[in-house]
């Protein structure tokens, strides 16, 4: 059985908007999330343009505007009734 890296995926960017937060303020806030995931699903995800490059020494990555609004879409649809 081989698994369905699109849903992986999914699963996964709806679980950075779980540990999302905050980083700035006014035009310059940003979206992060912490990256303890999977890093064949980040690396996935960074190459879909949803977050940013997930390599390097920080604990969280950058959601893309796009990223962020369709992580709280599946964190919606996936984990609330």
């Amino acid at each position: 059985m081989k698994p369905n890296t699109d849903k992986i995926d999914d699963a996964v960017l709806a679980l950075l908007y779980l540990t999302s937060f905050g980083d700035g303020s006014g035009p310059l806030k940003v979206t992060r999330a912490w990256k303890g995931h999977d890093w064949s699903a980040l690396n996935r995800l960074h190459a879909k343009v949803c977050i940013s490059d997930p390599v390097g020494t920080a604990k969280s990555v950058m959601l893309a505007e796009e990223g962020a609004r369709r992580a709280e879409e599946l964190f919606q649809r996936l984990f609330c009734e």
